[in-house]
């Protein structure tokens, strides 16, 4: 791959995910800020519009990307809309046209996910070797977004208005998505794969690696994947208001510690593959979740405040040891005939299914104890820590790692 491709792809991946970590981070805040006023349920039900558009994406992606146009083009109208979206939701005066914003707006979203992935890879010879150094520089720009939130303290509450700065994170996220959509124009042009070729709603969606499941330790794999996003999504949709509202400063800033330790153990986890295996790494990951909301639950920010910063950096075992490891599983157990279905079908289960329960249950436990809009973190943290312990319990007593399935590394995502 010429140098200049791979830079032209760098900086897509760059501004792909600037745009989601400029405001996905800190809208819990912004939503339960005097500017919305909204209520634990409201909040999560917000943040549902990522498994809304989760289940959505593979019909945009599959129907109209494998078929009819180029990604580049469908890439630069989705994010020209987007923009139009995260700036409607900047105007907002009442959750109820927010997050009619912001539904529609992942909805745009999600499926340029698949579409940045899908037009690296048509220009790799190497993917395995190619895609993460150009992945990376996704991570990097949510990074960068949060910190320059921090920076900025647009998470600080006016003594007398109660309000935040954080509108702003949304007009800065559709300025990015305004210049993505112009910059994808300059994109290596990719065709539709499948133009032409009949496909079923069933493989669209990747139903066809459904038979997966009658392997008895992938079915024990996919009910813990599912599982185990009911207490992801306490930490999506809550962790920002939390360390906010017990008086962090720049907690966006150093939520982003949680990107930076991805990132190192992305580039550890062969060594770690080659010594735990698939079952360990995937029961460590469960375990570092428990802790993480153990160290929530406890923490504070005056002489426990390494609890909360560690809760936040856990997030790279958390996530790379379960959903890189899962995703690897998958697709040593899928084949080369449904490597794609499989992909599709975890990520309908995870980001779909197991995102949609632990978003709705989230808001409604928030609520539950909420008294005159004081929180009691404690109580809240220690429920999904106490899922997380569950799940990890029912995987080591039930899961049996197919030691015939070898571990290679493939391009994966990371959030």
């Amino acid at each position: 791959m010429k140098s200049t491709t791979r830079v032209s792809l760098a900086i897509m991946m760059f501004f792909q995910f600037f745009i989601w970590g400029a405001w996905f981070v800190t809208m819990g805040t912004y939503l339960g800020s005097a500017a919305i006023n909204a209520n634990g349920s409201e909040i999560a039900t917000a943040y549902l519009s990522q498994s809304i558009g989760a289940v959505i994406a593979p019909f945009i992606v599959g129907l109209i990307a494998d078929k009819f146009f180029n990604a580049e083009r469908i890439l630069s109208v989705l994010h020209f809309a987007g923009a139009v979206m995260l700036w409607l939701c900047s105007t907002a005066t009442d959750y109820s046209s927010f997050v009619t914003y912001i539904m529609i707006y992942m909805i745009l979203y999600m499926p340029t996910l698949a579409l940045v992935n899908s037009i690296c890879l048509r220009q790799m010879s190497n993917p395995n070797a190619e895609f993460p150094i150009i992945r990376v520089l996704g991570s990097i720009g949510w990074i960068v977004a949060g910190l320059i939130i921090g920076w900025l303290g647009w998470e600080q509450k006016d003594a007398t208005t109660q309000l935040t700065q954080l509108q702003l994170t949304f007009k800065m996220a559709a300025g990015a998505a305004a210049l993505l959509g112009l910059y994808s124009f300059s994109l290596p042009k990719t065709p539709p794969a499948k133009k032409g070729v009949k496909t079923s709603v069933g493989e669209i969606m990747g139903l066809d690696a459904i038979r997966l499941l009658k392997k008895r330790s992938y079915l024990i794999f996919f009910l813990a994947s599912i599982a185990i996003c009911i207490p992801l999504s306490f930490y999506y949709n809550f962790t920002n208001p939390f360390l906010n509202e017990i008086g962090m400063k720049g907690a966006a800033g150093k939520q982003t510690f949680g990107q930076m330790s991805e990132v190192l153990f992305m580039i550890l986890m062969p060594l770690f593959f080659a010594r735990l295996g698939v079952k360990k790494m995937l029961a460590f990951a469960m375990l570092a979740w428990a802790i993480r909301y153990v160290f929530f639950a406890y923490g504070n920010t005056t002489s426990l405040d390494w609890m909360l910063l560690g809760g936040i950096i856990l997030h790279g075992i958390c996530y790379d040891f379960f959903f890189v490891t899962g995703q690897i599983y998958t697709d040593n157990n899928a084949g080369v005939k449904f490597q794609s279905a499989a992909q599709g079908f975890i990520t309908l289960a995870t980001y779909g299914v197991g995102m949609l329960i632990g978003t709705i249950l989230s808001g409604k436990i928030v609520d539950n104890y909420t008294v005159n809009g004081v929180h009691d973190w404690k109580a809240i943290w220690v429920i999904p820590g106490g899922i997380a312990v569950v799940v990890l319990v029912l995987f080591i007593i039930f899961f049996r790692d197919d030691k015939r399935s070898g571990v290679k590394a493939e391009p994966i995502e990371m959030v």
